[in-house]
C-alpha cells in the first residue's frame, strides 16, 4: 500500500483532463474493443438437406468458424442422397491475414496506449525534457495511425469475403445433392455477424482517435515554436522605423535645435523696463533712416 500510495503523491493525474491524457485514455478502450470483437469471434449457420429417400436426410448440418477465418480448413458432412457415406465439404476463402494484421495492430496499440498513459502520468517532466519524448510518441502516433488505416480497410475488405463464403445460399451451391430437384436444401439459421462489424467501426474510430491526437502531440514537440519562432524574427525587422522616429526625435531634432537657437533673450531685451511704451523705438530708428536718406 506503501508503494501505491507513493505512486499516486507523484503521479499526474491532471493530465487525464487535457485532450493529450483524455484521448490516449479513449485510444486504451478502443484498441480493446477492436481486437477483443474480432479475435474473439465465433459463428455458426446451419442447413437442412432433405432427400428424396428421409432416411439419407440431414436436417441439421451445423457449421462452426471463427477467428482467424481460415474457412479453407472449415469443413462439414452432407447427405449425397445416393450413398450411406456423406460428403466432406470445405468452405471457401482464407482471410486469416487481413484478420490476423488487424488484431496485432489493435494489440500493439493497446500496449503503447497504456505504456504512454504511465509516462503521462509518472515521468511527464522527463517526457518534456529536451522534446525528445513528445517527438518520438509524435513518430509513433503517426504510425499507429496509418497502419489503423490500413489494417481497417484490409479487414473491412476481408470481412466481405468472410461474409460471402460463410451465406448460407452460397454453402448450398457446395452440396452436391442440392443440385437435384428432388432434394430439398434450405437454410435453418444465418450467422451473427453484428460483432465483426462492430470490429470495423471500432476500427475506423481508432483511425480517427490517432489522427486527432496527432495535432496535441505536435504541440508537445516544440516544433511549432520552432516554425512559429522564425516568423517572428524575421518579423523583428519591421521596428526599424520606430527607432528611426526616435533617432530623429532625439537626434536630429536636437541638432536643429543646438544649429539655430536665437536669442530671444537679447532681442527681448529692448523691449524690457517698458522701452516700447516710452518710445525709445520711435526716438532711435526715424533718426537713423533720415540720416541714412
Amino acid at each position: 500500500m506503501d508503494i501505491v500510495n507513493q505512486l499516486v503523491a507523484t503521479g499526474q493525474f491532471t493530465i487525464f483532463k487535457q485532450p493529450l491524457g483524455f484521448i490516449k485514455v479513449l485510444q486504451w478502450f478502443f484498441a480493446i474493443f477492436a481486437f477483443s470483437t474480432c479475435g474473439g469471434y465465433s459463428g455458426v449457420f446451419r442447413l437442412s438437406v432433405e432427400c428424396k429417400n428421409r432416411t439419407e436426410s440431414n436436417l441439421n448440418v451445423e457449421v462452426e468458424f471463427g477467428y482467424p477465418f481460415r474457412l479453407h480448413q472449415v469443413w462439414f458432412d452432407a447427405p449425397t442422397c445416393k450413398e450411406p457415406q456423406p460428403e466432406r465439404i470445405f468452405l471457401v476463402g482464407d482471410n486469416s491475414s487481413s484478420a490476423e494484421f488487424f488484431v496485432t495492430i489493435g494489440v500493439f496499440s493497446f500496449l503503447y496506449s497504456m505504456a504512454a498513459i504511465s509516462v503521462y502520468v509518472f515521468l511527464m517532466e522527463k517526457y518534456r525534457e529536451g522534446n525528445r519524448g513528445a517527438q518520438a510518441d509524435f513518430v509513433v502516433t503517426a504510425i499507429f495511425t496509418f497502419m489503423w488505416l490500413v489494417s481497417s480497410s484490409a479487414w473491412a475488405k476481408g470481412l466481405s469475403d468472410v461474409k460471402r463464403a460463410t451465406d448460407p445460399d452460397e454453402v448450398l451451391n457446395l452440396i452436391t445433392a442440392c443440385d437435384h430437384e428432388d432434394n430439398q436444401c434450405k437454410e435453418i439459421h444465418e450467422p451473427v455477424m453484428s460483432g465483426l462489424n462492430t470490429s470495423v467501426a471500432f476500427g475506423f474510430c481508432n483511425v480517427v482517435l490517432w489522427a486527432g491526437n496527432l495535432w496535441f502531440v505536435l504541440k508537445e514537440t516544440g516544433w511549432l515554436a520552432a516554425f512559429a519562432g522564425t516568423h517572428v524574427s524575421s518579423g523583428e525587422k519591421q521596428p526599424a522605423p520606430e527607432s528611426f522616429g526616435q533617432g530623429y526625435g532625439q537626434e536630429g531634432y536636437a541638432g536643429t535645435q543646438g544649429g539655430y537657437q536665437p536669442d530671444y533673450g537679447q532681442q527681448s531685451g529692448g523691449y524690457e523696463g517698458g522701452g516700447y511704451n516710452q518710445g525709445e523705438y520711435g526716438h532711435g530708428e526715424p533718426t537713423s533712416f533720415s540720416n541714412e536718406m
